[in-house]
């Protein structure tokens, strides 16, 4: 069976996020997966990448985090807390990711973890991306929450779409070679409704919650993004006229 790493990046256990995450573990657990989990508040983790988690970076040399970080796993002294969660990526067949959109892109501390964790020399090489990546065999999966309505995380949304708000957390997975899974999403998710929109909320969610397992049984059958090879760049990097876009952020010159 499949050994999943689940990753929270909510501050409050007590929160919706908190508990689907707890949810997917259940159902993960019932399928007979091996569970690794990740609560990054929980674990104090610290988003921040710097010279101060590098003890032999010499003080006088500018500081370099990609030459930092290869130089340190080539040693074998990573930073024990960046350790331990290459150690669970390593292990783990599939991410599922739970977190809330905040400021129209996830909590900082996730953007954090993926600054620190997703090691140079580690976890990709100058060599090893895409689909050279050293984790091609992997999946991922992101369960998201939004303030906003439904349609307003649409294309024509006034919060903006929210595919394109996850696409930089999923280009950066696809870099190391991940699989990424179309998100699960939940909108509305907010502490302002009140009378019949607080108790429509709480029904909503308990859905979720009870859908989840189901979520968990399909998730080889979920569809996955679509991102171009990298036989669809040419030898500067740019997209190839004759090659699909996938998505506005790499996309064909108009006119």
């Amino acid at each position: 069976m499949p050994t999943t790493l689940v990753v929270l990046a909510h501050p409050d256990r007590r929160s919706f996020n908190a508990a689907w995450a707890d949810a997917t573990v259940q159902a993960l657990r019932d399928a007979g997966h091996e569970v690794l989990w990740s609560d990054l508040y929980a674990l104090g983790f610290d988003p921040v990448e710097a010279p101060r988690h590098y003890v032999d970076w010499p003080a006088d040399v500018q500081f370099d985090p990609l030459k930092a970080q290869e130089q340190s796993a080539a040693r074998g002294v990573l930073p024990k807390d960046v350790q331990d969660e290459v150690a669970k990526i390593r292990q783990a067949d599939r991410i599922i990711f739970h977190f809330p959109i905040w400021w129209f892109s996830p909590p900082a501390i996730l953007k954090g973890w993926f600054e620190r964790v997703l090691v140079h020399g580690a976890l990709h090489r100058v060599d090893t991306r895409f689909d050279a990546g050293l984790c091609t065999d992997k999946t991922a999966l992101f369960c998201v929450t939004t303030g906003a309505k439904d349609a307003e995380c649409g294309f024509d949304g006034k919060e903006g779409d929210l595919a394109l708000l996850l696409w930089p957390a999923a280009y950066t997975l696809r870099y190391l070679g991940f699989s990424v899974l179309e998100p699960v999403t939940v909108n509305g998710v907010h502490g302002y409704h009140s009378g019949e929109g607080a108790v429509d909320l709480q029904h909503r969610l308990q859905s979720v919650l009870d859908g989840q397992a189901a979520v968990i049984a399909g998730f080889d059958e979920r569809p996955r993004l679509a991102f171009n090879a990298d036989s669809d760049f040419d030898q500067n990097g740019r997209l190839r006229v004759d090659r699909p876009s996938y998505t506005p952020f790499i996309r064909h010159q108009k006119g």
